[in-house]
């Protein structure tokens, strides 16, 4: 049976599965977060809100094997950017666990673990649109589809379509990067509104992407 759930700005189509009260709902959302901007808090807050999930959790990346490390600044001020990101937001929260393995982060061996840790949870794994199209690419894809539900995000300027199970889920469209706001601050423009207070309070502290 299919279901659209309606919010002001949003629509999700989904197949209706009775999901066990015993377990625990929760969403994953992993990035450099180079830094966190408030699509990402948007994105995470909406999936959370449209599916139900119980709780969503922001997964820096400490190595991601897709992106070019040489703007990534250090894991210590991306975690406590995130941290600032989400004080006192009810029903978002951090997950470390590819900040203590180090090394290249793949989906795959992050959820495995995170499985074997929590038996008693689902995971629900966001990702944005022009990821989808990259599905058939990812380690052990058809293995990692066995033990996450994707969940992938309609974004500015890009239409996916894939053959991998994925519940689709519309927000509002916000065309912000964290490339966008590194240029703002290279070329001494302030970032105002794209990002928390407490971020960009943060960025300017401690001198980042100079």
């Amino acid at each position: 049976m299919a279901l659209e759930l309606l919010t002001p700005f949003t629509k999700v189509e989904l197949e209706v599965e009775e999901k066990d009260s015993n377990r625990k709902q929760v969403g994953i959302l992993g990035g450099n977060f180079n830094p966190i901007h408030n699509a990402h808090l948007v994105v995470a807050d909406q999936v959370r809100q449209q599916l139900g999930l119980d709780q969503v959790l922001l997964m820096p990346e400490f190595k991601p094997p897709h992106v070019d490390t040489k703007e990534t600044i250090d894991e210590k001020h991306r975690l406590k950017m995130v941290e600032l990101a989400i004080e006192n937001v009810q029903g978002l929260a951090i997950e470390t666990i590819e900040l203590e393995r180090k090394g290249i982060s793949y989906t795959y061996d992050t959820m495995a673990l995170l499985k074997e840790q929590n038996p008693d949870v689902d995971y629900y794994f966001i990702i944005g649109a022009d990821m989808v199209n990259y599905l058939p690419k990812w380690h052990r894809i058809d293995e990692l589809v066995e033990m996450v539900q994707f969940v992938g995000v309609q974004r500015p300027k890009y239409k996916a379509g894939t053959s991998y199970p994925v519940i689709w889920v519309d927000v509002p469209l916000m065309d912000i990067s964290s490339s966008m706001i590194r240029d703002f601050i290279k070329k001494d423009r302030k970032p105002n509104y794209l990002m928390p207070h407490s971020v960009l309070d943060y960025i300017e502290k401690e001198g980042l992407y100079k």
